[in-house]
């Protein structure tokens, strides 16, 4: 066991190390006092160990009782159970998901009642999760419910932007926020026992692309609520209280305790309906759960703590330096970096290379993510420079996207659109979202509202991305088959 969290603590402070060299740069030519490089580095170190020792315990934990819940739902044979275990599956993630919270305590000037913004979600998680779910029980096309949901999530938008335009935004990261590091592993786990279960020679690629499906439901959602709960934008004001690594601490500390305890009930009533596992595999789940609890109270604590103050900081210092293609530039580079240390990405691309046995690696599926990833960050640095609507950024991109799924190969759609939404995990939110607003918030300097209405916005396009390169990636990938084949095919002539 210790050899094994020395590996993952080694791999971690990889993952790691590239953003913080460019951030102490960074740090160097904005004038870093030693104080900010020391509280950055004693978070960053605290992050790296909380990573390892999540890596060390989601995968033996939630995704080994995820993955045996899809096989129990499916042998049963009822469709009522199906549909309520389902919808109760993705409804508790959700409220247990920490991201989640970050985003409703963000918006609590705007949004009162943080209760009302995570039962939204939590709702629309839940239903959206269950018709994805479905999709794999009745054979259902993912271009097909990808097609109906963005259009209805884009017309939704398009009333919202000539009432309450602030919701836009809010809603298409609200997705975003959704797919933290407890739901993205437990979700991919789910559909993957699911499709096992159904037992199609197809099966295993059919499991991707439910993360994709279900981030769409706190969109949906969102925008609904949009509808019915009018913004005053001089009730939002930012929220002057920070807090310690310490603090922190403490919070995820309860937080965290909070979230696991729906997983540890769910393992507990499944081990007793069907689950049987003997008293040495039920000792080493539970052991996993607390590495799983640990690992995400350090990772969240040292994100927040040392990047969310750090990333804060770079934005509210490049932007006055008023050199846009500087803060572009900036943005980009931390773009292409950041995505390596997210947990959702590592848990994504484990189980891509496990399924393609290999075909598809961890190290080709990072590349394009990060890639797609830098490029996000360009279009949302330009966003907040320009002050243009997200809509033109979003509904054009998402058209590429679904018109690709047409002539990229299914398995790389739907590991693309899985990807995507991976990648607005904890990292995302904890860094380079306070990057941006605190950029915004520099441009913006006279409206609070402005700087979020701007900045938000930056989840979505981090989403987006990866599932134009990914998909770009299928079709490369598919037209150098073609040309082995034509190859090959010639030889075999020759030989003739």
């Amino acid at each position: 066991m210790i050899k094994s969290f020395l590996q993952k603590l080694l791999e971690s402070f990889k993952s790691v190390l590239p953003v913080m060299i460019l951030i102490f740069i960074i740090g160097a030519f904005l004038d870093f006092s030693l104080e900010t490089y020391g509280m950055f580095l004693l978070g960053a170190m605290v992050l790296v160990v909380g990573l390892a020792l999540f890596q060390l315990g989601a995968f033996e934990s939630t995704s080994v009782i995820a993955e045996d819940i899809g096989k129990y739902i499916v042998k049963r044979r009822k469709l009522t159970i199906f549909i309520a275990v389902s919808f109760m599956l993705g409804f508790f993630i959700i409220v247990a998901e920490p991201s989640v919270r970050v985003l409703t305590n963000q918006l609590k000037s705007a949004i009162e009642s943080q209760f009302l913004m995570i039962i939204t979600i939590a709702l629309g998680v839940g239903i959206i999760m269950t018709v994805g779910l479905l999709r794999l029980l009745f054979k259902i096309s993912l271009r097909t419910i990808m097609l109906i949901l963005y259009g209805i999530a884009f017309s939704l938008s398009i009333i919202l932007s000539q009432t309450n335009p602030f919701f836009i935004p809010v809603a298409f990261d609200a997705g975003g926020f959704a797919s933290g590091p407890l739901s993205v592993p437990f979700i991919m786990s789910l559909a993957y026992g699911i499709s096992r279960s159904i037992g199609d020679k197809s099966s295993e690629q059919d499991s991707f692309g439910l993360v994709g499906i279900t981030v769409t439901g706190p969109i949906i959602a969102v925008l609904i609520l949009g509808l019915f709960y009018p913004v005053d934008p001089s009730n939002i004001v930012k929220d002057s209280h920070t807090l310690t690594l310490v603090d922190y601490l403490l919070q995820y500390t309860k937080d965290m305790a909070i979230a696991i305890l729906p997983f540890i009930v769910f393992f507990g009533l499944f081990q007793w309906i069907d689950f049987k596992y003997n008293r040495k595999k039920v000792i080493k789940i539970l052991i996993a759960f607390l590495y799983t609890y640990i690992g995400l109270v350090l990772f969240l604590s040292g994100a927040n703590a040392s990047f969310s103050m750090v990333g804060t900081l770079i934005g509210e210092k490049i932007a006055s330096l008023d050199i846009g293609i500087l803060l572009v530039v900036i943005g980009a580079l931390l773009g292409l970096l950041v995505a390596a240390p997210e947990p959702s990405v590592i848990a994504v691309n484990k189980q891509v290379e496990e399924v393609t046995a290999g075909a598809i690696s961890n190290k080709l599926m990072l590349v394009a993510i990060s890639i797609g990833v830098g490029v996000a960050l360009i279009l949302s640095m330009v966003k907040i420079l320009t002050g243009i609507s997200l809509l033109y950024f979003i509904i054009p991109g998402y058209i590429i996207a679904l018109g690709l799924m047409f002539v990229t190969p299914k398995l790389f759609s739907s590991i693309a659109f899985d990807a995507g939404s991976a990648t607005s995990g904890a990292m995302t939110t904890a860094f380079l979202m306070p990057f941006a607003i605190g950029a915004a918030e520099v441009i913006y300097s006279g409206s609070y509202y402005d700087a979020l209405m701007h900045s938000y916005g930056l989840v979505v396009l981090v989403s987006m991305a990866p599932v134009l390169s990914i998909q770009i990636l299928g079709l490369i990938h598919q037209v150098k088959l073609r040309r082995q084949e034509a190859y090959i095919g010639d030889d075999d002539i020759m030989d003739f």
